[in-house]
């Protein structure tokens, strides 16, 4: 279950916990006074993109050639791994199939030619599992348990990252809660991770087609926003309540933003079955694990549930995860995790939702700027060039 800061297993990250919980609770005062990134700092290219495929996966490499063809992609720009189809691998599997031909293929890359975003295609892993001591090692020296599961998309924006711990979450330099905070990592080892991936290859393919068709006309429909509680007065707001009020936030900025009807529901209920037609922006919490068909998608819809392991299969029969069943309805972009990543994880929707309609950043751009952590359990399934919105006030 998704806990409030202080509520989080203290045991087990105190750290972790505490150093999220600080960040967090300044990040309302950051959001906008330390934007130092300009409209123009990222305009992230077709050539700056590679995409992996995997050969040992059915149709994994037909879809990555498709979409590359449609984002003029250059075909040098593939990366082929073997790796096990399933959609949840070992440590050791992930290190020696994925990460390492990932690492190699950007080393051979002229430096000149810069690549700033990797997309996992359907057939690649999906979620890396935890790592265990060898069973036959002496029980006295066993080491720690480490929480070292992770998305294989988490792990894979560090693969320019020459050493980095596994235990637990990362902060991201590129968030823009953290512009004034030091973080172990550099900016310049840090990739835009996306994937093109679902239940099956047809609605990959839809994904890629809803995408490109949406931008030529921009975004157009409804957007829900689903609170639990009224907002709250309080200035110093942590976990639920804070996602909560950030949930408000967002429907507040669509709205002025003009770009769209918004409904905005602040009951504990969430949105029921035919109550959100033409839904074209979601954000809402918490039902695990179980959708609830309440949308109509929109083509080039966007949208994600604030709920534990919303992506933890995209493939398994009868599964009801939110990422999951949202692409089987028709959506083209969402967000969730592999595990549980704790309430923090999340992208803010406030941030998130403002960013993305402001126009200037692909989808690909927006979820590398709102996600707080890395080396942790989030995915976005998307084109990571889609742009929904032209810029409301072009430079």
């Amino acid at each position: 279950m998704l806990q409030i800061v202080e509520q989080i297993q203290p045991s087990r990250y105190p750290a972790m916990v505490k150093l999220a919980s600080q960040f967090l609770r300044i990040f309302l005062f950051l959001l906008f006074g330390s934007l130092c990134f300009t409209t123009n700092a990222f305009a992230l290219a077709p050539t700056e993109v590679m995409v992996i495929a995997n050969v040992r996966a059915s149709n994994s490499l037909a879809l990555a050639r498709y979409y590359m063809k449609k984002r003029d992609i250059p075909q040098a720009n593939l990366i082929r791994i073997s790796a096990t189809w399933e959609e949840h691998c070992s440590r050791q599997e992930f290190t020696q199939s994925i990460l390492k031909p990932v690492h190699e293929a950007l080393a051979r890359r002229d430096p000149q030619h810069r690549i700033r975003c990797l997309v996992s295609m359907y057939g690649v892993p999906l979620a890396i599992k935890p790592q265990l001591p060898p069973y036959n090692a002496p029980k006295a020296k066993h080491p720690k348990k480490m929480d070292s599961r992770a998305s294989v998309d988490s792990e894979l924006a560090l693969v320019l990252t020459q050493k980095y711990p596994l235990d637990g979450w990362l902060p991201n330099p590129y968030f823009l809660g953290f512009q004034q905070q030091k973080t172990l990592l550099k900016r310049d080892e840090v990739l835009i991770v996306s994937r093109l991936d679902g239940p099956d290859p047809r609605i990959v393919r839809r994904i890629i087609d809803d995408a490109i068709a949406t931008e030529k006309k921009g975004l157009k429909g409804k957007a829900y926003f689903d609170a639990r509680w009224p907002l709250p007065q309080e200035k110093k707001l942590e976990g639920y309540a804070l996602y909560d009020a950030s949930i408000h936030e967002a429907a507040k900025k669509i709205s002025a933003s003009g770009r769209m009807t918004v409904t905005l529901d602040q009951k504990p209920e969430l949105f029921q079955p035919g109550n959100c037609p033409k839904a074209a922006l979601y954000c809402g919490w918490y039902s695990l694990s179980h959708y609830i068909d309440a949308f109509t998608w929109v083509r080039g819809a966007i949208g994600y549930h604030i709920a534990s392991g919303e992506c933890a299969t995209l493939k398994r029969e009868g599964s009801q995860v939110w990422c999951k069943r949202m692409l089987e309805r028709g959506i083209t972009a969402t967000i969730g995790p592999v595990y549980e990543p704790y309430v923090q994880a999340f992208p803010l929707p406030e941030l998130f939702f403002s960013k993305l309609a402001e126009g200037y950043l692909s989808l690909g751009e927006t979820y590398l700027i709102t996600l707080p952590f890395l080396s942790w359990q989030m995915v976005l399934i998307g084109d990571p060039l889609y742009q929904p919105f032209q810029p409301l006030n072009p430079l």
